[in-house]
């Protein structure tokens, strides 16, 4: 199982928004760095959920239930989806400020490109964040 961390503006996609809907498809990635990480997801993956601009923190954990798929929004054909379902939330938001102290989270993809909104996290970052 592989693991993973994907961001989402909390005014145009929230946490809160995942419990109610209980599956949703996470479209719109316009990046092919993120994109390609989107395809080499799996059916029990595992992803943060991060609330980007304003608040800024991992909220919850949420996991992939179907793979790679064409976004019908996307003209070009070139980019795609996947859907998630919410697992639980974090027993407290986890700020980007607390990430970036921590010397064990220094190197975390999300951390070095601030940008990706979808991105890979190595098991031992996953324990950490769990923890």
């Amino acid at each position: 199982m592989s693991t993973w961390l994907m961001k989402s503006e909390p005014d145009v996609y929230s946490w809160t928004q995942l419990v109610k809907d209980k599956r949703t498809p996470w479209n719109g990635v316009r990046n092919y760095q993120a994109n390609n990480n989107m395809k080499a997801m799996k059916i029990g993956d595992e992803a943060f959920f991060y609330h980007s601009n304003e608040e800024r923190a991992i909220v919850g954990i949420m996991k992939i239930v179907k793979t790679w798929y064409p976004d019908p929004d996307d003209e070009t054909g070139r980019f795609g989806m996947v859907d998630v379902a919410p697992v639980r939330a974090l027993p407290k938001p986890l700020p980007l400020a607390d990430v970036k102290k921590d010397a064990r989270l220094k190197n975390m993809a999300f951390v070095r490109q601030g940008r990706l909104s979808v991105s890979p996290v190595t098991k031992e970052e996953w324990s950490r964040i769990v923890k």
